[in-house]
């Protein structure tokens, strides 16, 4: 049976344009198809814009600490609506990146909504095309329906658009998104309450980070509520009053809704073609990506497997690889190295503590605190926070976590390390790099303690 195109991609977001591109640079016909913006959350209101506001909040504090510097220069002022502005410019400039991208590579772009309309059949409006393979990568989106009129509250994708920042809001939820956007909005110069139903921030997170992120969010004067969720929301003419409990009420003219995200599969017709759908929404993918049904791939945020965008293209790439170039290969998920970029911001990769113990590894644990030099010069509070789990049989390098300036760029590089499976001895021999924070990860010597089953 002929078709239209061997690859219908639905989604053109990171994942789904590296797919498609890998698969038409091997050969293939593809088509890739797009009901929003081409570059998908991460580059139009995700990871990239959120950076950039992470930066403008760094300049805040960079400006205070010049000053210890010998530099001297009137109080800034933070405009919000120049910061839209230039961001609004910015991702722009990378949507155009990205169709020019596909075009150059050979991949048709199809801008409308699709559907799986039963097996090798994609319906974009009245049209009905038909694929060898369709891959399935139209990532996730804000979870709007968590609480009781939540709903009406702003979600991350809406802050980045805003124009002006309040002087007060609520962030309700304590993953990395709630983490990220209190820590800018804070250094921006909103007072900030947060709301979690956890003890600590961050869960699953390691132990260590979790206890240091919540003490830099409190010394940013972020309020901490650990263990409150309010019971609901209700919209009021000044904004919004969290109903937390009998006769406790706070009002706020703006909130946050950072409460998770939802794999986009409402509306997609998977049934159609068989493809299996977990209770959260995601699509059911085995390690090859394969769903339920034949011909049917689905990568990313959409499996709700490890959401990262780097995770979404290798994904995209190895389906491609596999499909049309005589590579069969898969993913290796164990160590992918993350970052949340709150301020300072926090990265690791490899298996918190927790994690290692119930893997049954006897691991040595070793940690660092210290004030930076850049703090310590000017009678700065922040601190970082290094730590190393080593398996204690094999002395592998098993996680590298560390909260901290520069955190996600020295954590990148050791993940490679991790990755060829260094081990703590090729950490020890390795000669420092004086004076900067990472030289700590090698100069670690002695464990603070060790954990978990004695081995035989």
């Amino acid at each position: 049976m002929s078709h239209d195109y061997d690859l219908i991609t639905l989604g053109a977001g990171s994942g789904g344009v590296a797919a498609s591109r890998r698969a038409a640079l091997h050969g293939a016909k593809v088509a890739v198809v797009e009901g929003s913006r081409v570059g998908g959350t991460c580059v139009i209101r995700g990871c990239v814009p959120k950076k950039l506001l992470m930066y403008a909040a760094q300049f805040g504090e960079g400006f205070a600490q010049a000053r210890g510097y010998g530099w001297a220069a009137e109080a800034p002022a933070f405009e919000m609506a120049r910061w839209a502005s230039a961001k609004a410019a910015e991702t722009a400039r990378l949507e155009d990146v990205y169709r020019k991208m596909l075009a150059g590579g050979g991949v048709e772009l199809i801008e409308g909504w699709a559907q799986l309309d039963g097996p090798h059949r994609v319906k974009v409006g009245g049209r009905v095309l038909t694929a060898r393979h369709v891959l399935i990568a139209t990532g996730s989106s804000p979870v709007r329906d968590s609480l009781p009129g939540i709903e009406a509250c702003a979600t991350s994708d809406d802050l980045l658009d805003l124009s002006t920042l309040p002087d007060t809001a609520a962030v309700i939820g304590g993953g990395y998104i709630a983490v990220e956007f209190a820590s800018i909005l804070a250094r921006l110069g909103v007072k900030v309450a947060m709301y979690y139903r956890a003890s600590l921030p961050l869960r699953g997170f390691d132990e260590m980070l979790r206890t240091a992120a919540a003490a830099h969010l409190q010394a940013a004067g972020i309020e901490l509520h650990p263990g409150v969720v309010p019971q609901r929301v209700q919209h009021t003419a000044d904004g919004f009053l969290l109903v937390l409990g009998e006769e406790r009420v706070r009002g706020f003219p703006w909130v946050l809704n950072a409460t998770g995200r939802r794999p986009n599969t409402a509306g997609l017709g998977l049934e159609t073609a068989g493809v299996a759908v977990a209770p959260n929404g995601a699509v059911v993918a085995d390690e090859t990506m394969q769903t339920t049904a034949a011909g049917v791939y689905a990568i990313g945020d959409v499996t709700n497997s490890k959401n990262l965008t780097p995770v979404a293209i290798a994904e995209g790439r190895a389906v491609a690889d596999s499909l049309f170039g005589g590579t069969p290969r898969n993913v290796d998920l164990s160590r992918v190295a993350s970052a949340v970029f709150m301020l300072p911001p926090i990265a690791s990769v490899g298996p918190s503590e927790a994690e290692a113990l119930a893997a049954g590894h006897r691991v040595k644990v070793f940690e660092t605190e210290f004030r930076p030099m850049k703090q310590a010069f000017i009678g700065g509070t922040e601190r970082t926070h290094m730590k190393l789990l080593v398996d204690e049989a094999s002395d592998r390098v098993l996680a590298v976590h560390m909260i901290g300036a520069d955190a996600p760029e020295i954590v990148q590089s050791l993940a490679v390390a991790l990755t060829a499976g260094a081990t703590k001895a090729d950490f020890d021999r390795t000669i420092a790099m004086h004076p900067t924070a990472a030289e700590e990860f090698v100069l670690m010597r002695e464990p603070a303690r060790v954990v978990g089953p004695v081995q035989p």
